[in-house]
Parts: structure tokens; sequence; C-alpha cells
């Protein structure tokens, strides 16, 4: 009787101590935005460009090492090329590409975080021009020494017609020839959090 009164208690103690053990909360962290960036590359049959958009703000939901959720807002009126041409920056925040002055932001919400460790797939919903689809892509999460966390992500290809962005595409005007815009284009993202 004694020895299954004490196996009672072990299980019980057991199963406490495991519930107590996955009722940890996840930690917020804020994104850092002046030392987290987002870089673009878009190519065309002639050539490409490549340049950086501001980010505005984040967080990373945080448990233990690992990121559980979060998401980040870009500030779309930010575009830069980086051959500094105000034309093309001005086509691109124009109405027929990201339509800045209607859409000043774009978003990206995690909805899943798989695997484990350093390298992981990140799942969620990207947000532009109003119009939300799911994007799925490969980063790495580091925990840096002063308590920060970094995500990084080095390339997200998004399909711009999912968003209405059609302009100069192959897929919506067959006869462009050589003055098509490839339809997907790639960023890479680097997000540095802290508590």
């Amino acid at each position: 009787m004694k020895l299954k009164i004490s196996s009672i208690f072990l299980l019980v103690a057991v199963v406490a101590l495991s519930a107590f053990k996955n009722s940890t909360k996840p930690v917020t962290y804020t994104v850092d935005a002046s030392k987290s960036t987002i870089t673009w590359v878009g190519k065309k049959v002639t050539g490409s460009h490549n340049g950086t958009i501001a980010l505005k703000s984040g967080t990373l939901n945080v448990n233990g090492k690992s990121v559980t959720g979060g998401g980040f807002i870009i500030d779309m009126t930010s575009i830069k090329d980086a051959d500094g041409s105000a034309k093309l920056e001005g086509h691109l925040k124009a109405d027929d590409f990201f339509g800045a002055d209607k859409f000043p932001t774009s978003n990206f919400v995690i909805t899943k975080v798989a695997g484990s460790g350093a390298n992981v797939t990140v799942t969620g919903n990207l947000t532009i021009k109003g119009i939300t689809k799911p994007l799925t892509f490969p980063a790495t999460v580091a925990v840096n020494g002063d308590g920060t966390i970094t995500a990084t992500a080095a390339k997200i290809v998004v399909d711009r017609t999912k968003y209405d962005i059609k302009y100069g595409s192959k897929s919506f005007f067959e006869s462009i020839g050589d003055k098509a815009i490839y339809d997907e284009f790639e960023l890479a993202v680097k997000l540095v959090a802290k508590k």
C-alpha cells in the first residue's frame, strides 16, 4: 500500500513539473529598426536592380532560444535604389508597382516556425498593397552575447503578381519581349531584437 501511495505521489510530482515546464510563456522582443536591414533585388531580361527598404517596427516572440512568432512592418515610402536612380525609386513607389502613397506600409506576420536550433523554416502572411498571401522561407536565429536575438532570412522569394503588381510581367503581357521584368523579386531581412 505504501508503495502504491509513493508511486501516485511520484506520478503527480512528474505531471506537475512537466506542466510547469510547458507553461513558460514566450518573451516579446522589440526589433531595433536602426540595427535591422531589408534589402531587395528585382530582375529583368536585360539586368537587375537592387536597393533597400526601411523597417518601421517589429517584434519577435522568443521562448528560450527559439523564435515562436512575431512580425515586422516595412516602410514602403522608403524604397531606395542602390544606384540612386530617383526615376526608378519613383516608379517603384507608383501605383503600377507598390502604390506607396495609398499603401505606405507592408507587413509580415509569423504564423509558424518549424525546426529547432539555429536553422528554422518560417511561415507567415505577407501583406502588400492590402493583399495578404502565405509565404514560407528558411531563416537562421542567433542568441547574441548582449542578450539580443538576430533573425536572418537571406533569400525570401516573393511573386509580385500575387499582390496585383503586373507591370512589365510576361505572365500578363506576352509581347513585352526584352522589356519584361521577372515576376519574382527577392528580399533579404535581418532583424535584431532586444527585450
